[in-house]
């Protein structure tokens, strides 16, 4: 076997500005360990506090996300792998993107879901959100009030993007994106 080169892989990453990539199984320790490493880079760089706390909040909104569902339908490591690209790409600009292997259906409502809300102005989304909130939350939740993408695309200065690969035997491989817009510290 030939030695790896990670070079070009380096090249592509400063080419597209990615600060975190991960590629595996996603824990609670990981979401927490990536977190902090987001989180100290975002301090370290002189952004505002609240503006570091959107991209950090998104970043564990889609981790989180993915562990729920891979739990919730009893996925094994393998399946239950994310990817996870967080990028810099202009002085201002955060992107978070995260993949996951899903159920084909789950994956069409999924991105039905993200489309709709992609396609609404702040004042929409906001509307969204309170109905969302005013909404009784069913007795067999397994997670949250479902307010988490809402909530991501009102922090977003530009709609969530999502994609949806066929992978075959009823799966599909869902892609979510958010871009943050933030500026330096006061």
């Amino acid at each position: 076997m030939d030695s790896p080169s990670l070079y070009s892989l380096r090249q592509r990453f400063n080419e597209e500005h990615i600060l975190i990539c991960f590629n595996g199984p996603i824990t609670r320790s990981l979401i927490e360990e990536v977190g902090n490493a987001l989180r100290d880079y975002l301090q370290s760089t002189e952004v505002q506090a609240g503006a570091a706390m959107d991209v950090f909040g998104v970043y564990v909104e889609m981790s989180q996300n993915i562990r729920h569902y891979a739990a919730s339908r009893g996925y094994d490591d393998t399946s239950a792998q994310a990817t996870v690209v967080i990028a810099h790409a202009q002085p201002d600009l955060y992107t978070v993107s995260a993949g996951n292997l899903v159920e084909q259906a789950d994956g069409q409502a999924l991105k039905a879901r993200v489309d709709a809300l992609a396609a609404m102005d702040k004042a929409q989304l906001k509307a969204a959100y309170k109905d969302q909130l005013r909404k009784p939350r069913a007795p067999q939740a397994v997670s949250g009030a479902g307010l988490g993408l809402i909530e991501m695309a009102r922090k977003c200065c530009k709609p969530l993007e999502s994609g949806l690969d066929d992978l075959g035997d009823g799966r599909a491989f869902f892609s979510l994106r958010a871009t943050l817009q933030i500026g330096p510290a006061s």
